[in-house]
């Protein structure tokens, strides 16, 4: 009778596990809610008492139950992993034993089984999982929410702070005044631009200078000068010299000019020479400009007169040896058709002269020079001032002044 009652009790203690397995398999693991207790549980608690005999080799674990209720427990052995924030993929190893239920003698006492305990309850939740918990909120778990207040809200209130802080400035713009317009946009009358005048003008003195050497004394100037715009130009050139108190041999050319290219004009008009003999006056027409290799050239031609033709050349050259002192060759010739022995002019070459100058430019308008010139008389030309008892080449060192304006 007492055999048959004992498997009876086992096969309801076998039951009663298995229900409760199957509600939770982690059912035991509520020992491990609380790590920092201290206390270790009895992997055999609850096991039901057996007597000796043949119930050991029905239950194995009958006489576990007395260790529950008489056995003193032993003294609890340190957690290693006591006060340690488990994560919610770690879990406890399963215990050999769990589910076992606790009864205190027959099966009739048996006490029905306890809810499933949550695995997690106590657990700290990691930042991962809190985050999916609250479906990746980014205001999730603000204190402004516990007391009352819209986070958004408040994040609505600093938004467009900045872009106020900028747009605003320190200091107001004073409005523009009725004088402030004035002066910014005057009334301009019509035609009023400031443009670069369409007439200009412009003299320049090459040569002014004087000599004094055992021939003599003298002075000779050789001026141009124009006026108009870029295309025509009325043009004035002037030379002659002064010897031993009375005016000498002079010369000037009235011309119009019409600029051909953009370095050179072609110029035509009359010519007038004076001085001892009777004055002549001539037709004139010819080119002047810049040649390459800035050479400034003139060549112009006369007709009428007792030469009938003369053809006269000029060019001469600025070596720059710096910003201001500055080297000027120049040579001179003319050719006639026809003798004019009053004027001691021949026919053919007639006249040639060279010069160097050297000056220093003071400013680009003024500037001061010494220099040596000579002259002489071929063919014809040069037979005529010997029958007149002068001299057919003359040498001379001079001292001038350049100047335009």
């Amino acid at each position: 009778m007492k055999t048959r009652t004992r498997s009876l009790l086992f096969i309801a203690l076998a039951a009663a596990t298995g229900n409760a397995a199957a509600q939770d398999p982690h059912a035991s693991h509520h020992g491990h809610h609380r790590h920092g207790a201290g206390t270790k549980p009895d992997p055999h608690a609850g096991h039901v008492p057996a007597s000796p005999g043949n119930a050991a080799e029905a239950d194995p674990h009958a006489h576990h139950a007395p260790h529950a209720a008489a056995a003193k427990p032993a003294a609890p052995a340190p957690d290693p992993h006591a006060g340690h924030r488990m994560p919610a993929s770690t879990s406890a190893p399963a215990d050999m034993h769990a589910g076992h239920a606790a009864a205190s003698a027959p099966a009739a006492d048996a006490v029905p089984p306890q809810p499933a305990t949550d695995p997690h309850a106590g657990h700290a939740m990691p930042a991962s999982a809190a985050q999916s918990m609250h479906g990746d909120d980014p205001h999730a778990g603000h204190g402004a929410a516990a007391n009352g207040l819209d986070v958004h809200a408040t994040h609505a209130d600093h938004a467009g702070h900045g872009a106020a802080a900028m747009q605003a400035p320190r200091e107001p713009i004073p409005a523009p005044s009725a004088a402030d317009l004035a002066a910014a946009f005057p009334a301009l009358a019509p035609h009023a631009m400031q443009h670069a005048p369409g007439i200009n003008s412009l003299v320049l003195f090459d040569h002014l200078e004087a000599w004094d050497n055992a021939r003599g004394s003298g002075q000779s100037w050789a001026a141009k000068g124009w006026v108009g715009g870029d295309i025509d130009r009325l043009w004035l050139r002037s030379e002659g010299q002064r010897s031993e108190g009375q005016l000498g041999e002079w010369s000037l050319d009235a011309l119009y000019g019409r600029a051909i290219s953009p370095w050179w004009d072609l110029v035509g008009g009359v010519r007038h020479d004076g001085g001892d003999a009777p004055g002549l006056t001539r037709a004139a027409i010819g080119v002047q400009g810049l040649a390459p290799y800035k050479f400034e050239f003139a060549a112009t031609a006369y007709l009428g007169g007792p030469r009938r033709a003369e053809l006269a050349v000029e060019a001469e050259y600025s070596l720059l040896l710096s910003n201001r002192l500055i080297l000027q060759p120049s040579l001179e010739a003319s050719v006639a058709a026809d003798d004019d022995p009053r004027r001691g002019v021949g026919s053919g070459l007639g006249h040639v002269g060279a010069g160097l100058r050297l000056r220093y430019e003071i400013t680009r308008r003024f500037a001061p020079y010494v220099g040596f010139v000579h002259e002489r008389r071929f063919g014809r030309s040069a037979d005529l001032h010997r029958d007149a008892g002068e001299a057919t080449r003359e040498s001379r060192w001079v001292a001038g002044v350049r100047f335009w304006f």
